[in-house]
């Protein structure tokens, strides 16, 4: 099996990490793009090395899925360690195993520590809990590789305390742009529903609390849904069972042909079928279906279990980021929440690359009524975000001038050089977290940025290597950039050294006075 240029990119990168001595990291995809896939080929290049590998997953079906496509793609069989069924004394090279079963100290002890070589974790975002920690830290000296389609650095603060690094990010932009994933369109529904009676449980809302704030609002739901996305095949999610096959009875009185599925349902198997054969246009479940199930034609889907856990409500949008024939984008549909928090998840924070950027999307897409692409949206927000900055930084420039500072404001170099990338930067890792260390904070200073500003050692290390890179490629120093902005020239940060050099040359040879004929806002430094 050919991999595409970014699964072979990820696969590579993941073998030098480990090559590197880092023991622990992480592979992030989108859904969609083929993470078992991935993981399978890294498996595949372990065995050939005489590696034992174990596959740690919380549900059978992603095992079932991982075992199944591991053989498709490499011919590997695979050992399973789940209930009554062990790997013990099979000749194989890899093991699936439940975590539920693989945490009990008697199923542990049967093997030796150091039995698997390397440890996946499908859905690594599960992988702080107490189950999985048990079975990592017994097999202690495998490499380990988590896999998950968290879409932001935000949510991995937390995997951030186990992993030491981030092997490869592919993010669901660039995955949309190369054609791989369907394009996303958001609505906003004007239904305003309260949820600041809902309270707070292992860091997310109470899904009980949840059911009962959203049963006044059902009819209205389905009644918009039926205006907007009648003739699509949808998905929706739900905080409770009840809700749920609450919710499909009014959806089928609308005129859905709706069907609900929920982890006592014995006829799952042949429902979802159905859904696929399009027998059903709506299938709602509560919270069953994010992860393991896929279902392409997958055009609509409905967010109405809140949640501030951007893993989560990521997982849920995934089931209709698929390719599918015939099929334009996905229509996600998001609502009016009111609650007295502000962390909670919107079809923004799938692509934004900061908070700020997400605020200004979820604001555009509420105004506007209308279905918008949510690629166009952030475009427009990132923009608008900058020209705010810009005004600030403008208001901060004053500032400056007037207190005569020698040393440049790390706000203005990132802006005038235009780094996103470093104003948008958050620390995901333990050691980006900790301060700036003695050694960072004179080279910044020697450099020319006032190092006041950097609060911790992985922006601090992200602005040294920039700087070191504008060096190599002969690109100014933030103290021309301050010299030159104080005086009205803008973007200084993209000029070439030596043209910003010969200006200030001639500045300074003008008795520190602008040269007649040059205007300083229209100037760019060519």
């Amino acid at each position: 099996m050919k991999l595409r240029g970014y699964q072979q990119d990820a696969r590579e990168s993941i073998q030098s990490e480990w090559e590197n001595g880092v023991k622990k990291t992480l592979l992030v995809l989108p859904t969609g793009c083929g993470k078992t896939i991935v993981f399978s080929k890294v498996i595949e290049d372990r065995v050939i090395k005489g590696e034992r590998v174990l596959v740690l997953a919380h549900r059978g079906e992603l095992l079932e899925q991982a075992a199944d496509k591991l053989e498709k793609s490499t011919g590997l069989k695979c050992a399973t360690e789940k209930a009554e069924q062990t790997s013990i004394g099979s000749w194989f090279r890899v093991v699936v195993g439940s975590v539920q079963t693989m945490m009990r100290e008697k199923r542990l002890e049967r093997f030796d520590k150091d039995f698997f070589d390397t440890i996946i974790i499908d859905e690594a975002h599960h992988c702080i809990s107490d189950s999985y920690q048990r079975v990592l830290n017994y097999f202690d000296t495998a490499n380990v590789l988590g896999v998950t389609a968290t879409p932001d650095r935000g949510d991995m603060r937390n995997l951030g305390s186990y992993f030491e690094s981030l092997a490869y990010e592919y993010t669901l932009p660039k995955a949309i742009k190369s054609g791989y994933l369907s394009p996303i369109k958001a609505l906003t529904i004007p239904l305003k529903l309260d949820l600041s009676g809902v309270g707070q449980q292992a860091g997310d809302f109470k899904t009980s609390d949840l059911g009962t704030a959203l049963d006044p609002y059902l009819e209205s739901i389905a009644e918009e849904m039926r205006k907007v996305a009648s003739d699509r095949k949808i998905v929706v999610f739900l905080p409770l069972v009840k809700t749920s096959q609450k919710f499909t009875e009014i959806l089928n009185q609308k005129g859905f042909r709706a069907a609900e599925v929920n982890g006592e349902s014995k006829d799952r198997a042949e429902i979802l079928e159905d859904f696929e054969n399009d027998k059903y246009n709506v299938l709602c479940n509560s919270m069953l279906l994010t992860e393991g199930w896929d279902c392409p034609s997958v055009d609509c889907v409905v967010v109405l279990r809140p949640t501030k856990v951007r893993s989560l409500y990521s997982q849920m949008v995934g089931r209709g980021t698929r390719l599918f024939k015939g099929k334009t984008e996905l229509l996600l549909l998001d609502f009016l929440w009111h609650t007295d928090r502000h962390e909670l998840c919107h079809p923004a924070h799938l692509i934004a690359s900061n908070e700020e950027v997400a605020q200004a999307m979820t604001k555009q897409i509420e105004e506007a009524g209308i279905p918008l692409d949510l690629e166009k949206v952030e475009k427009q927000a990132e923009e608008d975000v900058v020209a705010q900055r810009e005004e600030a930084l403008a208001k901060q420039l004053a500032e400056m001038k007037r207190r005569k500072r020698k040393l440049v404001d790390p706000l203005q170099f990132e802006m005038s050089i235009q780094a996103e990338d470093l104003s948008s930067y958050v620390p995901s890792f333990g050691w980006e977290m900790g301060p700036p260390s003695e050694n960072q904070v004179k080279t910044l200073e020697k450099l020319g940025i006032l190092p006041d500003q950097i609060e911790n050692a992985g922006k601090a290390t992200k602005l040294l290597e920039r700087l070191e890179r504008r060096r190599d490629e002969g690109l100014t120093t933030p103290k021309q950039i301050r010299f030159l902005e104080g005086r009205g020239f803008e973007h200084v940060g993209t000029w070439p050294f030596e043209n910003a050099k010969r200006l200030i040359d001639r500045i300074a040879a003008n008795g520190w006075r602008i040269p007649t004929g040059i205007i300083p806002s229209e100037y760019r430094g060519e």
